[in-house]
């Protein structure tokens, strides 16, 4: 419908980056067009770390996964949620600031993940491609003594960029109907759009360019939903004060 629809339209995750480098001033390009999000109460809870040190990246790499391209992206930047600086800025005018919110907690963590999208987003446009590290929070602790984030901040997620070294095709996603509904949640989620929806799925991984395998989405959710995921995040983050 226009380029900006193409654009979104057309995002797959990069792993694969060629050696060109990322310049400083691009990457602060996309990080200010990317703090044009939208923000809950203009609070703009959140810090990105450019992680540069080659030893503090192979760490993050590892206990990812191991997710190699973390180790190998021209850029790899961790995403925080971050109400520290509104603690300054409540000590700067003598208030007391409030804390261990579940507000604050969503509010910090939706601002954070806007703004990376937005990152993505901006990258993609000059060209650039990138994938979200969600593996991060595997050791979320050890991450946070790495980069030396403090309480009222944790790691959300990390990201690669970089120039694409491969082409993938894009993962296609549910039908729209699937997702859009109005004026109450559907009774009964439509078991036939779903199974349509795995046979479009099935399809693409049994005919993408790499990791060939025989697979269907609801198969691959009900795997992936039947085990505990990282079950250590809720100690975690009440123990960085977001209780």
């Amino acid at each position: 419908m226009n380029a900006t629809i193409d654009l979104m339209r057309a995002h797959r995750s990069i792993r694969k980056f060629s050696d060109r480098a990322v310049d400083e001033a691009t990457l602060e390009t996309i990080i200010a067009a990317a703090q044009c999000a939208a923000t809950s109460h203009f609070v703009q809870a959140y810090t990105v770390i450019q992680v540069r040190d080659a030893a503090k990246r192979k760490a993050i790499a590892q206990l990812a996964g191991p997710q190699a391209w973390v180790e190998k992206a021209p850029v790899f930047l961790v995403f925080c949620a971050d109400l520290s600086r509104l603690e300054t800025a409540c000590d700067m005018h003598a208030a007391t600031m409030q804390t261990g919110w579940a507000e604050q907690f969503v509010t910090a963590t939706v601002d954070a993940a806007l703004l990376a999208q937005n990152v993505l987003l901006a990258a993609e446009s000059l060209g650039m491609g990138g994938v979200f590290i969600g593996g991060i929070r595997n050791d979320p602790q050890t991450v946070c003594n790495l980069l030396e984030i403090p309480d009222q901040a944790y790691p959300v997620f990390g990201m690669c960029l970089g120039w694409p070294a491969h082409d993938p095709p894009p993962k296609p996603r549910l039908p729209v109907k699937a997702v859009l509904v109005t004026d109450r949640y559907p009774e009964n989620h439509d078991r036939q759009c779903l199974e349509a929806y795995d046979r479009v799925t099935n399809h693409y991984y049994l005919h993408r360019n790499s990791n060939l395998r025989d697979e269907t989405w609801t198969a691959q959710m009900a795997e992936f939903n039947s085990r505990i995921i990282r079950p250590h995040m809720k100690a975690f983050l009440e123990k960085r004060a977001f209780s």
